[in-house]
């Protein structure tokens, strides 16, 4: 039972850490952890416990690390090494767990602001990149040097971007450098004015100018390994526009054009499933990036208006295996990161497809997509009040919700849905599950009002208080007590 839900703690224990996770040289350490920076870090805020969050394939440099960074600042280091969800997110609960003030996170990272206040220092890393032979591959792909392009890199490469700017600019004319963005130093001031904030990256726009009137150029990845982070990019960049990428070692070049088509058109394909579901599983994923509470409650609402039944499963990592518990769920809404929810699954394939919440925003909101350019939105912070990209649903009088709408997977036309609000504006852990009605009866739904568990229900002041008993011990298809058959 303990596997099938959530995965037992002798694999903690038993896993190995990636081949690739070598320890570095010791002359390099400084350089590539950037422990200069990291000191001074800890010094300015005076911290005396700091939390050291490392990806698996760099724990072998963690003890090193940390024992030196302890001797330099003489400050108190913790290594945070099994991460809950994702490596790329800042794991600020478990370094409230260690009485952290501060905490350092090295590698990949998606950059998503944290859920609670803590001050954080992120070592990205310094990949090798081959400068003339990305410049020559950049003149190759973009021989018109009046057409406006942005340069963009993995974060292990945004060392190198002004670098390799300084190599083009006496030719391109136009040519914008992006920069990750970073969490500004404590008590800095915000440069005047502020640079466009999107896909976690700074982009220093001159007035007038819109992001969408830039191609791109891409530097990162390797060749044949699937990238979340240019998958971002590739869903949410003006489709009009080129984009190419190029390996930083090798300088080989691609036209990324026809691989956002795909992932585009497979967008729209569980934009379908989504609108066809009935009843949908809203997936808790990482706890640690902010707004997700609200983002959940957003979800719910989204679902209610359009007439679905919303589940909140709070699983840790979606597996295949633990999705598979729930066969009565039509569609699965991974609430993560960016990178979480692009990030390719290498267990294998669900047998229910795992939406992002964009893809649930355009199937139940009728007002959806926005005015104007609609890119596909890969964090669920630019679905709230408050951003750019923030539709409302519309009213319940609203024509829109009556609009017919015929299925592009089965053909059917599909009911309107019945608008629904909830009185209560705020959002409760428990509420009084109403009788299951189905009017209109899906496989799912069906399914799930003839099963014998169907969530908690409260009851308050009703359940006499008993001693604790013995639970029912076994697997889902076969308990102890139900016999061979």
């Amino acid at each position: 039972m303990e596997s099938t839900f959530s995965s037992p703690a002798e694999a903690a224990l038993q896993r190995e850490t990636d081949a690739a996770g070598l320890p570095t040289p010791l002359a390099d350490l400084d350089r590539v952890y950037e422990l200069e920076r990291v000191v001074g870090f800890v010094r300015d805020l005076g911290c005396q416990r700091v939390a050291l969050q490392f990806p698996d394939q760099l724990l072998g440099d963690a003890a090193v690390v940390a024992a030196r960074l302890e001797e330099t600042t003489g400050s108190k280091m913790f290594i945070l090494g099994d991460t809950a969800y994702g490596s790329c997110c800042v794991d600020v609960l478990g370094a409230e767990q260690a009485g952290a003030q501060a905490l350092v996170h090295f590698g990949p990272a998606c950059l998503s602001p944290p859920a609670r206040p803590l001050p954080v220092a992120f070592v990205l890393g310094q990949r090798s990149v081959a400068l003339e032979l990305c410049a020559r591959a950049f003149e190759a792909q973009n021989p018109d040097p009046t057409a406006p392009v942005v340069l963009l890199s993995e974060p292990a490469c945004a060392h190198a971007l002004e670098a390799l700017a300084t190599l083009l600019r006496p030719r391109y004319l136009d040519l914008l450098v992006s920069s990750p963005a970073l969490p500004l130093p404590v008590g800095s001031l915000n440069p005047e004015p502020e640079p466009l904030e999107r896909f976690g990256r700074r982009f220093p726009l001159a007035p007038g100018r819109r992001l969408e009137e830039y191609g791109a150029f891409y530097v990162g990845g390797s060749e044949g390994s699937p990238d979340p982070d240019l998958s971002r990019l590739l869903l949410g960049w003006a489709p009009g526009q080129p984009f190419s990428s190029c390996c930083p070692d090798t300088g080989r070049t691609q036209d990324e054009g026809a691989r956002a088509g795909r992932l585009r058109a497979c967008r729209r394909y569980l934009v379908e499933r989504a609108r066809d579901a009935r009843v949908v599983g809203l997936l808790a994923g990482t706890l640690g990036v902010a707004r997700h509470r609200e983002a959940l409650a957003h979800l719910r609402k989204l679902t209610q208006a359009a007439g679905k039944r919303s589940y909140v499963l709070a699983l840790g990592r979606p597996t295949p295996p633990k999705l598979a518990n729930f066969p009565e769920m039509d569609v699965f809404v991974l609430l993560a990161c960016p990178l979480g929810a692009l990030s390719p699954q290498p267990s294998g394939s669900f047998f229910r497809p795992v939406l992002t919440p964009c893809e649930l925003e355009a199937a139940c909101n009728p007002a959806w997509p926005p005015p104007g350019l609609a890119p596909h939105l890969t964090h669920y912070e630019d679905l709230l009040p408050g951003s750019p990209f923030h539709v409302s649903l519309p009213p319940p009088e609203s024509e829109l919700w009556d609009t017919p709408d015929v299925s592009l997977i089965t053909g059917e036309l599909r009911p309107p849905p019945t608008w629904k609000s909830s009185n209560d504006p705020g959002c409760s852990a428990l509420t009084q599950r109403p009788q299951l009605e189905l009017t209109e009866s899906s496989p799912a739904a069906s399914f799930l009002s003839s099963r014998s568990w169907q969530g908690l229900q409260p009851c308050l002041g009703q359940t006499p208080v008993t001693g604790a008993v013995s639970g029912r011990r076994g697997i889902a298809i076969a308990y102890e007590d139900e016999g061979s058959n």
